[in-house]
Protein backbone atom coordinates (compact mmCIF):
# COMPACT_ATOMS: atom_id res chain seq x y z
CA UNK A 1 0.00 0.00 0.00
CA UNK A 2 3.10 2.08 0.77
CA UNK A 3 4.36 1.89 -2.39
CA UNK A 4 1.01 2.22 -4.21
CA UNK A 5 0.63 5.41 -2.34
CA UNK A 6 4.35 6.88 -3.40
CA UNK A 7 4.42 5.77 -7.05
CA UNK A 8 0.19 7.51 -7.15
CA UNK A 9 2.37 11.06 -5.66
CA UNK A 10 4.48 10.24 -8.08
CA UNK A 11 2.31 10.15 -10.76
CA UNK A 12 0.38 13.39 -9.99
CA UNK A 13 3.91 15.29 -9.62
CA UNK A 14 3.97 14.30 -12.93
CA UNK A 15 0.62 15.00 -14.20
CA UNK A 16 1.09 18.81 -12.75
CA UNK A 17 4.45 18.98 -14.53
CA UNK A 18 3.24 18.36 -17.74
CA UNK A 19 0.43 20.51 -17.58
CA UNK A 20 2.41 23.08 -16.34
CA UNK A 21 4.78 22.75 -19.37
CA UNK A 22 1.48 22.44 -21.58
CA UNK A 23 0.50 26.78 -20.12
CA UNK A 24 3.76 27.58 -20.34
CA UNK A 25 4.07 26.28 -24.42
CA UNK A 26 0.46 27.86 -24.88
CA UNK A 27 1.71 31.37 -23.25
CA UNK A 28 4.46 31.31 -25.32
CA UNK A 29 2.70 30.42 -28.20
CA UNK A 30 0.32 33.21 -27.55
CA UNK A 31 2.46 35.90 -26.84
CA UNK A 32 4.44 35.89 -29.85
CA UNK A 33 1.51 36.15 -31.96
CA UNK A 34 0.33 39.23 -30.00
CA UNK A 35 0.55 42.62 -31.46
CA UNK A 36 1.12 43.79 -28.25
CA UNK A 37 4.26 41.97 -27.63
CA UNK A 38 5.60 42.79 -30.66
CA UNK A 39 5.80 46.63 -30.42
CA UNK A 40 8.10 45.35 -27.38
CA UNK A 41 10.72 43.68 -28.89
CA UNK A 42 14.06 45.61 -30.24
CA UNK A 43 14.13 48.60 -32.18
CA UNK A 44 16.88 46.52 -34.33
CA UNK A 45 14.58 43.78 -35.05
CA UNK A 46 11.19 46.12 -35.18
CA UNK A 47 13.17 47.54 -38.42
CA UNK A 48 14.65 44.45 -39.76
CA UNK A 49 17.90 46.56 -40.04
CA UNK A 50 21.19 44.63 -40.06
CA UNK A 51 23.60 44.47 -37.70
CA UNK A 52 25.47 46.78 -38.73
CA UNK A 53 22.98 49.38 -38.57
CA UNK A 54 22.36 51.37 -35.21
CA UNK A 55 19.17 50.18 -33.28
CA UNK A 56 18.40 54.05 -32.72
CA UNK A 57 18.18 56.93 -34.56
CA UNK A 58 16.80 59.92 -33.24
CA UNK A 59 14.74 62.51 -34.91
CA UNK A 60 15.75 65.94 -35.30
CA UNK A 61 12.78 68.67 -35.51
CA UNK A 62 12.68 68.91 -39.09
CA UNK A 63 12.35 65.07 -39.83
CA UNK A 64 16.17 64.17 -40.05
CA UNK A 65 17.02 61.07 -38.90
CA UNK A 66 20.88 62.16 -37.59
CA UNK A 67 23.83 59.78 -37.76
CA UNK A 68 26.30 59.81 -34.92
CA UNK A 69 29.74 59.14 -35.92
CA UNK A 70 29.92 55.64 -35.29
CA UNK A 71 26.53 55.05 -37.64
CA UNK A 72 28.54 56.67 -40.35
CA UNK A 73 31.16 54.47 -40.57
CA UNK A 74 29.37 51.09 -39.88
CA UNK A 75 26.96 51.39 -43.37
CA UNK A 76 28.04 48.46 -45.04
CA UNK A 77 27.62 48.06 -48.75
CA UNK A 78 24.22 45.90 -50.10
CA UNK A 79 23.99 43.21 -52.51
CA UNK A 80 21.06 42.19 -54.36
CA UNK A 81 20.34 38.87 -53.99
CA UNK A 82 20.89 37.11 -57.49
CA UNK A 83 17.93 35.04 -57.89
CA UNK A 84 15.92 38.66 -58.16
CA UNK A 85 15.22 39.78 -61.59
CA UNK A 86 17.73 42.48 -62.90
CA UNK A 87 16.45 45.74 -61.80
CA UNK A 88 18.65 48.47 -62.76
CA UNK A 89 18.33 52.18 -62.85
CA UNK A 90 17.53 54.61 -65.11
CA UNK A 91 20.35 55.90 -67.46
CA UNK A 92 22.66 53.31 -65.40
CA UNK A 93 24.44 50.56 -66.73
CA UNK A 94 24.72 47.04 -64.20
CA UNK A 95 28.31 48.50 -62.69
CA UNK A 96 25.99 51.79 -61.17
CA UNK A 97 23.42 49.88 -59.25
CA UNK A 98 25.86 47.92 -57.13
CA UNK A 99 29.30 49.25 -56.75
CA UNK A 100 32.20 46.44 -57.46
CA UNK A 101 34.00 47.31 -54.32
CA UNK A 102 31.13 46.22 -52.26
CA UNK A 103 31.72 43.48 -49.82
CA UNK A 104 30.42 40.32 -50.16
CA UNK A 105 28.00 40.52 -47.51
CA UNK A 106 24.24 38.78 -48.29
CA UNK A 107 21.59 41.49 -46.54
CA UNK A 108 18.01 41.07 -45.70
CA UNK A 109 18.40 36.81 -45.89
CA UNK A 110 15.89 36.23 -44.11
CA UNK A 111 13.25 38.43 -45.60
CA UNK A 112 9.85 37.41 -45.46
CA UNK A 113 6.39 38.07 -46.92
CA UNK A 114 5.67 41.58 -44.82
CA UNK A 115 1.84 40.22 -44.64
CA UNK A 116 0.69 38.25 -42.35
CA UNK A 117 -0.71 34.66 -43.69
CA UNK A 118 -3.79 35.50 -42.77
CA UNK A 119 -3.87 38.82 -44.74
CA UNK A 120 -3.69 38.64 -48.49
CA UNK A 121 -1.11 38.98 -51.03
CA UNK A 122 -1.69 41.04 -53.64
CA UNK A 123 0.94 40.35 -55.54
CA UNK A 124 0.62 36.39 -55.56
CA UNK A 125 -1.61 35.38 -58.62
CA UNK A 126 -1.83 35.41 -62.77
CA UNK A 127 -2.21 37.67 -65.20
CA UNK A 128 -5.33 36.90 -67.37
CA UNK A 129 -7.37 38.03 -70.92
CA UNK A 130 -9.69 40.58 -69.84
CA UNK A 131 -11.79 41.88 -72.68
CA UNK A 132 -13.18 44.46 -70.25
CA UNK A 133 -9.84 46.40 -70.73
CA UNK A 134 -8.60 48.77 -71.05
CA UNK A 135 -10.08 51.12 -68.26
CA UNK A 136 -10.35 54.09 -70.69
CA UNK A 137 -9.10 55.82 -73.55
CA UNK A 138 -5.43 56.57 -74.47
CA UNK A 139 -7.20 58.84 -77.32
CA UNK A 140 -9.95 60.55 -74.71
CA UNK A 141 -7.56 61.12 -71.86
CA UNK A 142 -5.78 63.86 -73.11
CA UNK A 143 -6.27 66.34 -69.62
CA UNK A 144 -4.22 64.23 -67.73
CA UNK A 145 -2.27 61.90 -69.52
CA UNK A 146 0.93 62.77 -70.91
CA UNK A 147 0.79 62.49 -75.16
CA UNK A 148 4.49 60.99 -74.62
CA UNK A 149 3.09 57.98 -72.67
CA UNK A 150 0.07 57.23 -74.74
CA UNK A 151 0.83 54.73 -76.95
CA UNK A 152 -2.37 54.79 -79.17
CA UNK A 153 -1.26 58.59 -79.70
CA UNK A 154 1.87 56.90 -81.94
CA UNK A 155 3.04 54.82 -84.47
CA UNK A 156 2.61 52.01 -82.62
CA UNK A 157 0.80 48.89 -84.24
CA UNK A 158 -0.15 46.74 -81.91
CA UNK A 159 -2.25 46.96 -78.49
CA UNK A 160 -2.80 43.51 -77.31
CA UNK A 161 -0.85 44.25 -73.74
CA UNK A 162 -4.43 46.56 -73.16
CA UNK A 163 -6.40 43.69 -72.74
CA UNK A 164 -4.87 41.71 -69.30
CA UNK A 165 -6.22 42.32 -65.63
CA UNK A 166 -4.10 40.88 -62.38
CA UNK A 167 -6.11 38.52 -60.64
CA UNK A 168 -4.29 37.95 -57.05
CA UNK A 169 -4.99 34.15 -55.48
CA UNK A 170 -7.28 34.18 -52.91
CA UNK A 171 -8.09 38.01 -52.52
CA UNK A 172 -11.10 40.05 -52.88
CA UNK A 173 -10.64 42.53 -55.36
CA UNK A 174 -13.48 44.22 -57.36
CA UNK A 175 -13.64 45.48 -60.58
CA UNK A 176 -12.42 49.25 -60.10
CA UNK A 177 -15.54 51.30 -60.18
CA UNK A 178 -14.56 54.84 -60.98
CA UNK A 179 -17.84 56.54 -58.64
CA UNK A 180 -17.77 53.88 -55.97
CA UNK A 181 -13.91 55.11 -55.91
CA UNK A 182 -14.73 58.78 -55.48
CA UNK A 183 -17.71 58.16 -53.27
CA UNK A 184 -14.37 55.86 -50.55
CA UNK A 185 -12.43 58.76 -50.94
CA UNK A 186 -15.24 61.59 -50.39
CA UNK A 187 -13.13 64.50 -48.49
CA UNK A 188 -9.85 62.89 -48.77
CA UNK A 189 -6.41 63.83 -50.38
CA UNK A 190 -4.38 60.98 -52.45
CA UNK A 191 -1.00 61.86 -52.26
CA UNK A 192 1.74 60.40 -55.04
CA UNK A 193 5.52 61.39 -54.11
CA UNK A 194 8.13 59.92 -56.22
CA UNK A 195 10.01 59.74 -59.35
CA UNK A 196 8.41 59.61 -63.22
CA UNK A 197 6.86 55.88 -62.53
CA UNK A 198 5.00 57.77 -59.56
CA UNK A 199 3.95 60.53 -61.88
CA UNK A 200 2.59 57.61 -64.47
CA UNK A 201 0.53 56.18 -61.62
CA UNK A 202 -0.74 59.64 -60.80
CA UNK A 203 -1.85 60.29 -64.28
CA UNK A 204 -3.12 56.45 -64.72
CA UNK A 205 -5.70 57.33 -61.43
CA UNK A 206 -6.70 60.39 -62.79
CA UNK A 207 -7.79 58.95 -65.81
CA UNK A 208 -9.13 56.09 -64.30
CA UNK A 209 -11.11 58.32 -61.89
CA UNK A 210 -12.30 60.52 -64.87
CA UNK A 211 -13.24 57.78 -67.43
CA UNK A 212 -10.19 59.37 -69.56
CA UNK A 213 -13.19 61.54 -70.28
CA UNK A 214 -13.04 65.57 -70.60
CA UNK A 215 -14.02 66.47 -66.96
CA UNK A 216 -13.94 70.75 -66.64
CA UNK A 217 -15.66 70.77 -63.10
CA UNK A 218 -12.27 68.69 -61.63
CA UNK A 219 -10.52 71.97 -60.19
CA UNK A 220 -6.58 72.69 -60.96
CA UNK A 221 -5.86 73.10 -56.66
CA UNK A 222 -2.14 72.85 -57.20
CA UNK A 223 -1.73 76.33 -56.01
CA UNK A 224 -2.85 74.70 -52.56
CA UNK A 225 0.49 73.05 -52.75
CA UNK A 226 2.59 75.31 -53.96
CA UNK A 227 2.88 73.59 -57.41
CA UNK A 228 3.10 76.21 -59.52
CA UNK A 229 4.96 76.11 -62.78
CA UNK A 230 8.28 78.45 -61.89
CA UNK A 231 9.07 81.20 -64.77
CA UNK A 232 11.48 79.58 -67.09
CA UNK A 233 10.56 75.86 -65.52
CA UNK A 234 9.72 73.26 -68.61
CA UNK A 235 6.77 72.09 -66.18
CA UNK A 236 5.59 72.37 -62.27
CA UNK A 237 7.05 69.87 -59.45
CA UNK A 238 4.00 68.30 -59.50
CA UNK A 239 -0.29 68.62 -59.57
CA UNK A 240 -3.21 68.51 -57.73
CA UNK A 241 -6.82 68.08 -58.89
CA UNK A 242 -10.16 68.08 -57.06
CA UNK A 243 -13.24 66.47 -57.66
CA UNK A 244 -15.34 69.48 -56.49
CA UNK A 245 -18.59 66.61 -55.76
CA UNK A 246 -16.98 64.35 -53.59
CA UNK A 247 -14.09 66.92 -52.76
CA UNK A 248 -11.57 64.29 -53.27
CA UNK A 249 -8.26 65.32 -54.29
CA UNK A 250 -5.63 63.27 -56.24
CA UNK A 251 -1.73 64.87 -56.31
CA UNK A 252 1.71 64.08 -57.59
CA UNK A 253 4.99 65.73 -55.67
CA UNK A 254 8.32 65.12 -58.22
CA UNK A 255 10.90 63.96 -55.28
CA UNK A 256 13.13 61.22 -57.33
CA UNK A 257 15.22 60.10 -54.84
CA UNK A 258 12.69 60.64 -51.64
CA UNK A 259 15.55 63.11 -50.14
CA UNK A 260 15.10 66.92 -49.00
CA UNK A 261 17.15 68.74 -51.45
CA UNK A 262 18.86 72.16 -50.76
CA UNK A 263 20.43 74.42 -52.82
CA UNK A 264 23.74 75.05 -51.43
CA UNK A 265 23.29 79.08 -53.03
CA UNK A 266 19.85 80.31 -53.78
CA UNK A 267 21.69 83.07 -56.14
CA UNK A 268 23.33 80.68 -58.26
CA UNK A 269 21.22 78.70 -61.25
CA UNK A 270 23.87 76.41 -61.51
CA UNK A 271 24.88 75.99 -57.72
CA UNK A 272 25.35 72.66 -56.24
CA UNK A 273 22.29 70.79 -54.38
CA UNK A 274 22.51 69.36 -51.23
CA UNK A 275 21.24 65.85 -51.29
CA UNK A 276 20.13 65.34 -47.10
CA UNK A 277 19.80 61.19 -47.24
CA UNK A 278 18.29 61.47 -43.66
CA UNK A 279 16.33 64.50 -44.28
CA UNK A 280 12.63 63.51 -45.91
CA UNK A 281 11.72 66.16 -48.55
CA UNK A 282 10.30 69.35 -46.92
CA UNK A 283 7.32 68.86 -48.91
CA UNK A 284 5.99 65.84 -46.97
CA UNK A 285 7.01 67.43 -43.77
CA UNK A 286 4.94 70.14 -44.67
CA UNK A 287 1.64 68.82 -46.35
CA UNK A 288 1.37 65.21 -44.43
CA UNK A 289 -1.06 66.80 -42.07
CA UNK A 290 -3.40 67.06 -44.79
CA UNK A 291 -3.05 63.14 -46.91
CA UNK A 292 -5.08 60.51 -46.13
CA UNK A 293 -3.20 58.28 -48.55
CA UNK A 294 0.49 58.67 -49.51
CA UNK A 295 1.89 56.29 -51.90
CA UNK A 296 5.92 56.81 -52.14
CA UNK A 297 8.29 55.10 -54.46
CA UNK A 298 12.13 55.56 -55.41
CA UNK A 299 15.04 53.95 -57.04
CA UNK A 300 16.01 54.86 -60.94
CA UNK A 301 17.59 58.06 -60.20
CA UNK A 302 19.92 56.27 -57.77
CA UNK A 303 22.90 56.25 -60.04
CA UNK A 304 26.21 58.27 -60.87
CA UNK A 305 24.79 59.55 -64.15
CA UNK A 306 21.20 60.98 -62.42
CA UNK A 307 23.32 61.97 -59.09
CA UNK A 308 26.07 64.11 -61.02
CA UNK A 309 23.27 65.60 -63.94
CA UNK A 310 21.01 67.08 -61.54
CA UNK A 311 24.55 68.54 -58.96
CA UNK A 312 23.02 66.66 -56.23
CA UNK A 313 25.39 66.04 -53.51
CA UNK A 314 25.30 63.46 -50.79
CA UNK A 315 24.80 65.51 -46.94
CA UNK A 316 24.66 63.14 -43.80
CA UNK A 317 23.72 65.02 -40.30
CA UNK A 318 22.88 68.59 -42.09
CA UNK A 319 26.88 67.99 -43.56
CA UNK A 320 28.61 67.30 -46.72
CA UNK A 321 29.00 63.30 -47.02
CA UNK A 322 32.70 62.40 -46.05
CA UNK A 323 32.61 58.75 -45.80
CA UNK A 324 33.21 56.55 -48.66
CA UNK A 325 30.88 53.61 -47.71
CA UNK A 326 27.51 55.78 -47.62
CA UNK A 327 28.46 57.41 -50.84
CA UNK A 328 28.56 53.97 -52.47
CA UNK A 329 25.00 54.18 -53.88
CA UNK A 330 23.65 51.24 -52.81
CA UNK A 331 24.47 52.49 -49.36
CA UNK A 332 22.98 56.02 -50.32
CA UNK A 333 20.18 54.55 -51.57
CA UNK A 334 19.22 52.35 -48.72
CA UNK A 335 19.98 54.71 -45.65
CA UNK A 336 17.68 56.97 -47.67
CA UNK A 337 14.69 54.63 -47.58
CA UNK A 338 15.51 53.49 -43.97
CA UNK A 339 15.49 56.84 -42.79
CA UNK A 340 12.23 57.99 -44.62
CA UNK A 341 10.54 55.09 -43.56
CA UNK A 342 11.79 55.13 -40.34
CA UNK A 343 10.19 58.90 -39.94
CA UNK A 344 6.90 58.10 -41.43
CA UNK A 345 6.13 55.19 -39.29
CA UNK A 346 6.53 57.72 -36.19
CA UNK A 347 4.39 60.34 -38.16
CA UNK A 348 1.56 57.48 -38.11
CA UNK A 349 1.17 57.77 -34.75
CA UNK A 350 -0.78 61.10 -34.64
CA UNK A 351 -1.85 60.82 -38.01
CA UNK A 352 -4.23 58.47 -37.62
CA UNK A 353 -6.34 58.62 -40.26
CA UNK A 354 -3.52 58.24 -42.82
CA UNK A 355 -2.88 55.12 -44.93
CA UNK A 356 0.79 55.19 -46.18
CA UNK A 357 2.20 52.57 -48.90
CA UNK A 358 5.54 52.52 -50.06
CA UNK A 359 5.79 51.22 -53.97
CA UNK A 360 8.36 48.86 -54.55
CA UNK A 361 10.40 49.38 -58.16
CA UNK A 362 8.95 48.97 -61.37
CA UNK A 363 11.07 46.92 -63.56
CA UNK A 364 12.60 48.24 -67.27
CA UNK A 365 13.22 45.25 -69.54
CA UNK A 366 16.36 46.60 -71.85
CA UNK A 367 17.94 43.67 -73.92
CA UNK A 368 20.62 43.49 -75.90
CA UNK A 369 22.18 46.95 -74.48
CA UNK A 370 20.82 49.46 -72.36
CA UNK A 371 18.72 52.85 -72.51
CA UNK A 372 22.02 54.16 -74.49
CA UNK A 373 23.70 51.25 -75.86
CA UNK A 374 20.98 49.89 -78.11
CA UNK A 375 19.21 48.27 -75.86
CA UNK A 376 15.21 47.44 -76.52
CA UNK A 377 12.21 45.95 -75.49
CA UNK A 378 10.74 44.79 -78.78
CA UNK A 379 8.81 41.78 -78.03
CA UNK A 380 4.78 41.94 -78.67
CA UNK A 381 3.45 38.99 -77.66
CA UNK A 382 2.07 39.38 -73.74
CA UNK A 383 3.46 37.09 -70.81
CA UNK A 384 6.03 34.90 -72.83
CA UNK A 385 7.68 34.69 -69.58
CA UNK A 386 4.86 33.20 -67.76
CA UNK A 387 1.30 34.76 -66.46
CA UNK A 388 1.38 33.33 -62.47
CA UNK A 389 3.54 34.79 -59.68
CA UNK A 390 3.65 32.02 -57.33
CA UNK A 391 6.53 33.54 -54.84
CA UNK A 392 5.47 35.04 -51.11
CA UNK A 393 7.46 37.37 -50.54
CA UNK A 394 8.52 40.06 -52.01
CA UNK A 395 11.37 40.49 -55.39
CA UNK A 396 11.97 44.27 -53.96
CA UNK A 397 14.08 42.92 -50.54
CA UNK A 398 15.21 46.50 -49.78
CA UNK A 399 11.68 47.67 -49.50
CA UNK A 400 10.33 44.50 -48.02
CA UNK A 401 13.01 44.57 -44.94
CA UNK A 402 12.38 48.85 -44.79
CA UNK A 403 8.85 48.30 -44.07
CA UNK A 404 8.86 45.30 -42.09
CA UNK A 405 7.54 45.77 -38.65
CA UNK A 406 5.52 49.10 -39.25
CA UNK A 407 2.62 50.48 -40.24
CA UNK A 408 3.74 51.50 -43.66
CA UNK A 409 1.77 48.87 -46.33
CA UNK A 410 4.03 47.27 -49.08
CA UNK A 411 2.69 48.30 -52.42
CA UNK A 412 4.33 45.38 -54.22
CA UNK A 413 4.22 45.57 -58.20
CA UNK A 414 7.63 44.48 -59.12
CA UNK A 415 7.20 40.82 -60.19
CA UNK A 416 3.73 41.05 -62.00
CA UNK A 417 5.52 44.05 -63.73
CA UNK A 418 8.27 41.65 -64.50
CA UNK A 419 6.11 39.49 -66.72
CA UNK A 420 4.90 42.53 -68.76
CA UNK A 421 7.79 43.62 -71.09
CA UNK A 422 5.37 43.67 -74.03
CA UNK A 423 3.77 46.96 -72.10
CA UNK A 424 6.83 49.78 -72.34
CA UNK A 425 6.52 52.69 -74.83
CA UNK A 426 9.29 50.59 -76.78
CA UNK A 427 10.78 53.00 -79.87
CA UNK A 428 7.68 54.51 -80.71
CA UNK A 429 6.89 58.39 -79.55
CA UNK A 430 4.44 60.84 -81.01
CA UNK A 431 7.34 61.65 -83.36
CA UNK A 432 7.46 58.23 -84.78
CA UNK A 433 10.40 55.84 -84.56
CA UNK A 434 13.35 56.76 -82.44
CA UNK A 435 17.04 54.69 -82.92
CA UNK A 436 16.49 54.59 -78.89
CA UNK A 437 13.80 52.71 -77.14
CA UNK A 438 11.74 53.39 -73.66
CA UNK A 439 11.64 50.59 -71.55
CA UNK A 440 11.25 51.98 -68.36
CA UNK A 441 8.18 53.24 -68.57
CA UNK A 442 4.86 52.50 -69.57
CA UNK A 443 2.37 52.75 -72.15
CA UNK A 444 -0.85 54.05 -70.64
CA UNK A 445 -3.46 52.81 -70.26
CA UNK A 446 -1.50 50.13 -69.28
CA UNK A 447 0.70 48.20 -65.96
CA UNK A 448 0.30 51.19 -63.77
CA UNK A 449 -3.58 50.74 -63.96
CA UNK A 450 -2.94 47.82 -61.90
CA UNK A 451 -0.58 49.48 -59.68
CA UNK A 452 -3.72 51.26 -58.76
CA UNK A 453 -6.50 48.37 -58.65
CA UNK A 454 -4.02 47.18 -56.25
CA UNK A 455 -3.95 50.44 -54.05
CA UNK A 456 -7.37 50.83 -54.51
CA UNK A 457 -8.20 47.26 -52.74
CA UNK A 458 -5.75 47.63 -50.11
CA UNK A 459 -6.95 51.23 -49.42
Amino acid sequence: MKGGNNYTFRGRHISLALVGLVLFTTILWTWERNPIATTLRSAQEWYHIPSEFPAEVPVDSVGATKLDKGMEKSLIPIRENKTEPKLDFEGATAADSIPAESPEIQYNQDVRSSSRSEVCNYAKGRWVADNRRPLYSGFNCKQWLSSMWSCRMTQRPDFSFEGYSWRPEKCDMPEFDRSIFLRKMQDKTIAFIGDSLGRQQFQSLMCMATGGEQSPEVQNVGWEYGLVKPRGAIRPDGWAYRFPKTNTTILYYWSASLCDLEPLNVTDKQTNIAMHLDRPPAFMRRFLHRFDVLVLNTGHHWNRGKLNANRWVMHVNGKLNEDKKIAQIANAKNLTIYSVVRWLDLQLVSHTRLKAFFRTISPRHFFNGDWNTGGSCDNTIPLTNGSEILQQGSSDPIIEGALKGTKIKILDITAISQLRDEAHMSRYTIRGTLNSSDCLHWCLPGIPDTWNELLVAQI
